[in-house]
């Protein structure tokens, strides 16, 4: 017997359904009016501005294409008539055929990727163009980002049942595999050296790990059987959520020699009510382990910020229901992210040092007041998709 995922939280935390639900129709209330004009293509950040009474309004900046394509993805596991209300009268299939459209324009690997992942599973007739674009972009001999050398794997794995990508498969899969340093569990943020300074190659962040684990979980789901892949998804795992906060914080960089945390901050929203639970709930779907303690203990986090709890004058909620929009992260405040810089530099010397004083004068009480629609894609994605 299967059951949604929101089921099985509200079986095991009935509190935190309640949470999910609200931050389901937050995504679902902020999504319509983070569409641009013409409403074919979504900004790239909403900007919170506060009025001299307090209030709060929302500016639109930018445009972004992969921003567009995850929030299809999510967009899909809703109702037609709620993926209209969502996309501007389209449904998820419909709005991907835009992106699609577009894609003669596109040059990013990773915007082409995830336009691709969303065209094969929307069943979009034109998966095969899409498709082509990525391979054109694509150069397996030289080293690529490693979150977007995940998301053309997971569009390989989700395009196999329609398209013959065997080989294409094959090499996407290998890359991301061969990725890791050592025998360690993490993912470096390049899959070979020379994309990044030698100083900075063996910091890794979140969306690092949390990608390349979806994407070897799907590998393994879309055929018949990977061993290889899920134990590399499932060692991912298992080492961040050891590394998870006392708060059920998600943290920032990681080493991706040792596997341990270089610095923690910012805490993202989308990590704690998106990204870990679609990555995870993935893993879980495709053979993996239950993960569903530390999705609920990183869920909490969106309403008991650990990082107020010993200073109510900063307090405040991330979570907007009428603006519909959460609040973006919380950080450090420090001057061009200098506590990160110095902890990447002095880990590249000595693993595992951390200066300690940098905690006490950089303390994380600042909040990002902004909201992109790629959080409320995979917070649908996590949420409404899957069975478990």
């Amino acid at each position: 017997m299967t059951m949604s995922r929101l089921a099985a939280l509200g079986r095991e935390e009935p509190s935190l359904l309640a949470l999910a639900q609200r931050l389901l129709t937050v995504a679902e209330l902020g999504l319509p009016a983070m569409l641009l004009p013409g409403k074919e293509a979504f900004a790239f950040t909403m900007a919170g501005r506060r009025a001299p009474d307090g209030s709060w309004a929302l500016d639109r900046r930018g445009t972004s294409t992969r921003y567009a394509a995850i929030t299809a993805l999510g967009v899909r596991f809703l109702p037609e008539d709620r993926q209209r209300a969502a996309l501007g009268g389209r449904t998820a299939q419909e709005f991907t055929g835009l992106l699609v459209e577009s894609l003669p324009g596109v040059t990013n690997l990773g915007d082409a990727a995830l336009i691709a992942w969303a065209a094969a599973e929307t069943g979009h007739p034109k998966l095969s163009d899409a498709l082509a674009r990525v391979e054109a972009l694509d150069a397996y001999d030289k080293p690529q980002y490693t979150v977007e050398a995940a998301w053309v794997l997971s569009a390989y794995a989700a395009a196999r049942d329609t398209v013959d990508v065997e080989r294409r498969f094959t090499s996407a899969r290998d890359r991301l595999l061969k990725a890791r340093i050592g025998t360690g569990p993490l993912f470096p943020h390049a899959t070979a050296p020379g994309l990044l300074p030698w100083y900075r190659a063996h910091v890794s962040c979140f969306a690092d790990q949390t990608y390349p684990l979806q994407a070897l979980a799907l590998a393994h789901a879309s055929g018949d059987g990977d061993a290889e892949a899920l134990a590399a998804s499932e060692a991912c795992a298992q080492r961040i959520c050891a590394l998870q906060g006392d708060g059920g914080q998600w943290w920032w960089h990681y080493d991706a020699r040792t596997g341990g945390v270089i610095e923690g901050y910012p805490v993202y929203s989308v990590h704690q009510h998106a990204m870990a639970p679609t990555a995870l709930f993935d893993l879980t779907d495709a053979g993996g382990s239950d993960f569903g303690a530390a999705i609920r203990k990183g869920l909490r986090w969106m309403t008991e910020v650990s990082e107020f709890s010993e200073h109510p004058d900063v307090r405040e909620p991330l979570i907007l229901d009428e603006l519909g929009v959460t609040w973006r992260k919380v950080y450090r405040g420090d001057p061009k992210k200098a506590v990160r810089a110095v902890r990447g530099l002095t880990t590249r010397a000595l693993p595992g040092l951390r200066l300690a004083s940098l905690d006490r004068v950089y303390r994380p009480l600042s909040v990002d007041r902004e909201c992109r629609p790629y959080e409320f894609g995979w917070m649908l994605h996590a949420w409404q998709g899957g069975r478990i």
